[in-house]
């Protein structure tokens, strides 16, 4: 596998878009790491009204600009930053393909000394569950100088991403769109939109070390980071927000202050219609997306597609990609595209523009539509019923959706063929866990070497304390798989993003607690679950490690108001704050599926856990698939 790296053998791909008549599609991804700001003859560079120019020009009106797209700008700030990037691009190639190719993907690892893996976000990895991505769980990681191949089919079609599932590489560069397109006869023209956040001189797992040891990194007034609902973010500190690596800094957190950074610029022809596929592969924040002056057909989610709904804007968690429609029927003109945190008392939000052709070359003055109590808009995708004193907004929960599809129900409750499990994502302490186990991962590859797995988990956690290791579910092949995922008792707290691989999944019902009408905030947790396991306490004083439905006739799939005829699919879903997800899929795919936070900080720290659907079914690994050695793996962060 040890590959000898030639620069001069090596061609870069900015993008990768495979011919659809072919039945393979090949293409490399080198990482290494770069720099912002830094130009590869010209050196550093700054910004001056939406351009770049090179460290030493005085005069910008009369100096030739460098090309925006030769330079890794990300908010514009002058000071280079290091980042992890494949192809010196930021966000990473996107990787276009067609349904039922065969895609292979060369990796190649130029860093100097770390390892990384690539995972296929949302891919199903039917029979190469090997492909999957995850260091530890289902490979060995991509050391310095090695060459990894990854080969799979492009299945099912829709919006997805890779990314590193290595430490905080992700929220660093590491990741890119992968669409899996249909053949179509005059298939809708599209625009790939990734949104993250982004800060300047530190990452997550830096992050997560000041916060531990308390350091202060900033010493600038930061106001608390707090949701709309009352919920803290956390410490995490942010500085700016971009849409396909290129924004803004704000510098003292108003909008009437930044810097003039180049921003993407999707070109409309008015009169058309064009697919917008947006992808949230940041590491904190939920983000509301809107375009001044339109609204939004939202018509898929995670690759699977949904009755449309025309909404004033969408909310996108990490790990999220939805898909939407724009019609280009207003004045010609520049029209800003919005990405906005769900955060009060601090402004970070990402800007775009949308231009009609013809329009002129210069930034929108656009202002986003005024919502009324009798003219309201409509926001998808909430992670609470309501945005409190922000009056005329009407929540719709992703529950509420329905599939187009008609020959997709969930799949039945079966006697004998039914597994029902409570899994609750929430902190034990400061320890993220999932039913109280903080997730360790093993010291080698769990999937191919699942005898050397030495930090198992043994029977329940005990009430009180966090248990760190190894934290593996039994699914029983061609079982009914019935997960009530919660946010309850005393570690509750964010929204979580709970991201499947493996699989896709019906959403079947969503509780939510109950909020202050005029204020937003959280007043009481959900009661439909009972956190104690059936004592029937309350669950104020519980850390919900063993939970159940507090009416025990909801067991076994009979829960009141729950969708199965239509309920839409998604492989990525928030669980809110005090309130939980019922989710539902049918056990048929081997393989070893890691279902964890995608909020990059908890993954890292262990809310996590396998769903373990392997044995014995498992396919054999490939020829020549590397095996670990065990080692101490304590140092590789899981992502």
């Amino acid at each position: 596998m040890l590959s000898l790296l030639i620069a001069a053998n090596l061609q870069i791909v900015t993008s990768f878009i495979c011919d659809p008549n072919v039945l393979e599609c090949e293409t490399t991804l080198i990482i290494e790491n770069y720099l912002t700001m830094i130009h590869e003859r010209f050196s550093t560079v700054f910004a001056s009204k939406g351009k770049l120019f090179r460290y030493n020009v005085k005069n910008t009106t009369t100096a030739k600009p460098i090309p925006v797209n030769e330079v890794i700008t990300a908010d514009g700030w002058e000071k280079p930053r290091i980042v992890t990037v494949i192809n010196r691009t930021l966000p990473a190639p996107d990787i276009i393909v067609y349904e039922g190719q065969t895609v292979i993907v060369h990796v190649i690892n130029k860093m100097h000394s770390d390892s990384v893996t690539m995972h296929w976000h949302g891919l199903h990895q039917r029979n190469t569950p090997y492909m999957d991505g995850v260091p530890f769980i289902t490979q060995c990681p991509i050391f310095p100088g090695q060459k990894f191949t990854y080969k799979f089919q492009a299945y099912p079609q829709g919006t997805f991403w890779y990314h590193s599932h290595s430490g905080s590489q992700r929220s660093n560069g590491l990741a890119g769109a992968f669409i899996i397109r249909k053949r179509e006869r005059d298939p809708i023209e599209e625009h790939i939109m990734n949104v993250m956040e982004w800060n300047h001189d530190h990452d997550s797992l830096a992050q997560t070390l000041h916060y531990e040891h308390k350091v202060v990194v900033d010493r600038s007034p930061q106001p608390s980071s707090m949701s709309h609902d009352g919920m803290i973010f956390g410490n995490m500190i942010f500085h700016s927000a971009l849409i396909n690596g290129r924004g803004k800094y704000y510098d003292d957190r108003s909008i009437m202050h930044h810097n003039d950074a180049p921003l993407e610029i999707f070109n409309v022809r008015k009169g058309f219609t064009y697919r917008f596929r947006v992808i949230a592969s940041g590491a904190n924040f939920p983000f509301r997306i809107s375009i001044d002056g339109h609204f939004l057909t939202v018509i898929e989610s995670d690759g699977y597609s949904f009755e449309p709904m025309v909404v004033e804007s969408f909310i996108i968690n990490p790990g999220e990609r939805y898909d939407f429609l724009l019609e280009a029927i207003r004045p010609i003109g520049n029209y800003w595209i919005r990405a906005k945190t769900l955060e009060e008392k601090r402004h970070i939000e990402a800007e775009a523009i949308l231009r009609y052709n013809g329009a002129e070359h210069i930034e929108p003055t656009t202002e986003r539509g005024h919502c009324s109590e009798y003219d309201p808009c409509r926001v998808l995708n909430c992670p609470f019923s309501s945005f409190g004193f922000i009056k005329g907004i009407e929540c719709i929960p992703f529950d509420h959706l329905r599939s187009d599809r008609e020959d997709d129900e969930a799949p039945p409750f079966v006697p004998g063929q039914f597994q029902e499990h409570f899994l609750n994502f929430a902190f034990t302490g400061r320890n993220p866990s999932v039913n109280g186990n903080v997730f360790r991962l093993p010291s080698v590859s769990a999937l191919t070497q699942p005898q050397e797995v030495e930090n198992r988990c043994h029977g329940g956690c005990r009430v009180g304390t966090s248990c760190k290791c190894t934290h593996s579910l039994q699914i029983d092949n061609r079982n009914t798989v019935q997960l009530v995922l919660s946010n309850l008792g005393m570690g509750a707290g964010w929204f979580h993003p709970i991201h499947l691989h493996g699989h896709s999944f019906h959403v079947i019902k969503m509780g939510y607690g109950i909020f202050d009408e005029k204020y937003g905030f959280l007043l009481e947790q959900n009661k439909d679950i009972d956190c104690s396991g059936g004592k029937k306490l309350s669950n104020d004083y519980s850390l919900c490690y063993n939970a159940t439905w507090r009416d025990q006739s909801w067991l076994n799939g009979n829960i009141p108001g729950q969708e199965l005829k239509r309920a839409p699919r998604k492989d990525t879903l928030i669980v809110p704050d005090g309130g939980y997800a019922v989710i539902r899929f049918r056990a048929d795919n081997p393989g070893l599926w890691l279902m964890h936070c995608h909020i990059e900080l908890h993954s890292m720290q262990g809310m996590a856990i396998l769903l373990n659907e392997s044995f014995p079914f498992i396919p054999r690994p490939p020829k020549n698939f590397d095996y670990c050695n065990n080692f101490d793996a304590s140092d590789v962060y899981l992502h």
